[in-house]
């Protein structure tokens, strides 16, 4: 009985996107494990961007950062 526990950042994803997801994976486990279906859960956690760390420093510092960087290599 598979359980996958699959995170994101809060940033509007779309319940078509979730379901996309879970049915993706779903699909995956059908056809690597032959897994049942119905015995499949797949759960999926948002969590806000400055919970979720990247490079020793919150997404949202992380992303700036690299903003700045862009724009100082497009000048």
């Amino acid at each position: 009985m598979p359980y996958v526990l699959m995170h994101v950042t809060r940033e509007g994803v779309s319940l078509e996107q979730k379901g996309a997801l879970i049915k993706g994976v779903t699909e995956l486990l059908v056809q690597v494990l032959h897994k049942k279906p119905a015995q499949t859960f797949v759960v999926i956690q948002e969590v806000e961007l400055d919970n979720w760390g990247i490079a020793g420093t919150t997404t949202t510092k992380y992303r700036q950062q690299e903003q700045a960087l862009a724009a100082q290599s497009v000048e």
